[in-house]
């Protein structure tokens, strides 16, 4: 019987043909659509700040249509070129091109053809039917986050995900592209948000999924250095993405001012704390304990060795 771990799907061969639905399943998941949803949250809340309202419902469908395929494009063609590292990870062990060649529903040559069909089709969806200024920043998310980030910077440095984020805010470009035709100041701003939220919260995350990193030997920063550091720089971009989010207000209004201001404030409590049990964690054990510490430990130990 093949051994199933946690966090893996049972390792059963996959005999004769494969069902429409199982591959179809697997490339939907070669997609991460959870990742999707996000990048879409982003999208639309653009849109409606574009155009000062709700826009036309067409160019609002066909855009999220658009961004959707551009970012399953970028993930599924990420999990081909990564395929070797999720197979080491637990929590990526499930993705179907992690699993060996016997047990993968969907190969990877056939993962790698449907990525840049996806992206094929996000980039003429948009072009003809939103504008070409969306369609050339969509293809550029796909570019960036394939090239600049899984192939150039991922394995390679602690600021993987830094630089690499940035792959993550083209959707706020997009969306205020297809409303506008260009890319204003706000959408700059917005750019900005997400640019320096994503250190925070994916450091906070890879803190949790140290070891999943380490044993795929990627230099996530939690990985190369202390959680001390790790946490002083969630706080420092933490306060960065706050002050980026009320630059947005004299735009946005006084609602969205409160809120940013309240959500900011709550985001920065985390971010202490963070920092505070991190730097509890780390506190040195004062010399009189570990003296203390030191002499019961010899005490018990001789004391076991009479008995």
């Amino acid at each position: 019987m093949p051994e199933v771990s946690a966090g893996t799907l049972p390792a059963v061969p996959i005999a004769g043909r494969r069902s429409v639905k199982a591959v179809a399943s697997s490339l939907f998941a070669l997609t991460k659509p959870r990742i999707i949803e996000l990048l879409l949250v982003t999208t639309i809340p653009t849109m409606l700040l574009a155009d000062r309202g709700l826009p036309s419902v067409r160019i609002l469908l066909v855009t999220l249509a658009g961004g959707a395929l551009a970012a399953g494009s970028a993930n599924t063609i990420n999990c081909y070129i990564d395929r070797d590292i999720d197979a080491v990870m637990r929590r990526t062990a499930r993705r179907p091109l992690a699993r060996p060649a016997p047990m993968a529903v969907v190969k990877p040559f056939e993962a790698l053809i449907f990525g840049i069909v996806l992206g094929a089709a996000s980039t003429v969806l948009l072009g003809t039917l939103v504008n070409w200024l969306s369609a050339v920043l969509a293809v550029s998310a796909i570019l960036f986050y394939v090239f600049v980030y899984t192939i150039g910077l991922k394995r390679r440095t602690a600021s993987n995900i830094v630089i690499g984020g940035a792959a993550g805010c083209f959707p706020v470009l997009v969306g205020w592209s297809a409303v506008t035709g260009r890319v204003g100041l706000p959408a700059i701003v917005l750019f900005a948000v997400i640019f320096f939220w994503t250190p925070p919260h994916f450091w906070a995350l890879a803190m949790k999924f140290r070891d999943d990193y380490a044993a795929a030997s990627v230099p996530m920063l939690p990985v190369v250095a202390p959680a001390s550091v790790v946490a002083r720089k969630i706080l420092i971009y933490s306060y960065v993405m706050v002050a980026a989010t009320l630059a947005l207000a004299p735009y946005a209004g006084w609602l969205y001012a409160v809120c940013a201001a309240g959500l900011g404030g709550w985001f920065l409590a985390e971010a202490h704390r963070l920092h505070a049990r991190v730097a509890r964690m780390s506190a040195p054990v004062p010399a009189a304990v570990s003296k203390t510490c030191a002499g019961l430990l010899c005490a018990t130990r001789a004391a076991r060795s009479r008995a």
